[in-house]
């Protein structure tokens, strides 16, 4: 069970990590976020977009309401600076959210249609921890992806977010 100090926990490092990762990206040389490289989202800011949109289903999951969504993603992305202003957006979302939880909220179940049309059953804790898991895993595509550019791209473990929080 999922309890209330790690959801807060787990939305501050997403946040933190989601920033880190956006400014890396900004401070790339012009056109190399856009660029067209060998990736499943063909650059880095429509892989960013895909966890922007990943976020606003999930969101909608823990809303309870329908999402209107029929895809992962969108045919194409918005300029970096305005996906970034949304980002930030539901990062404060999921993070005011996860304050108001009670461990008792966590835990409880929810019935969820999958975009591919399959039902699932998930803990609100459990929705939380694969939205902070699925956005890790594509940020480490954006990470891969740095190095064709080449640079370097930020390091955004958990270990240095919970050393520069304390």
């Amino acid at each position: 069970m999922l309890t209330n100090a790690t959801a807060r926990m787990l939305t501050r490092y997403n946040a933190w990590a989601n920033k880190l990762v956006f400014d890396a990206v900004a401070a790339l040389p012009e056109g190399e976020a856009t660029k067209e490289r060998t990736s499943l989202f063909r650059n880095m800011v429509h892989t960013l977009n895909h966890n922007y949109v990943i976020d606003l289903i999930w969101q909608a999951h823990l809303e309870g309401r329908e999402h209107g969504r029929t895809a992962r993603n969108t045919p194409d992305h918005p300029p970096l600076a305005e996906l970034w202003q949304a980002q930030q957006t539901i990062d404060g979302w999921y993070i005011a959210w996860s304050e108001a939880q009670t461990d008792a909220a966590l835990d409880e179940k929810l019935t969820i249609t999958l975009i591919g049309g399959n039902r699932s059953l998930m803990t609100r804790g459990e929705i939380l921890l694969h939205v902070v898991n699925h956005t890790s895993y594509h940020r480490g595509f954006v990470a891969d992806l740095f190095y064709q550019v080449p640079a370097r791209p930020p390091t955004t473990d958990l270990p240095v977010f919970l050393r520069a929080e304390s």
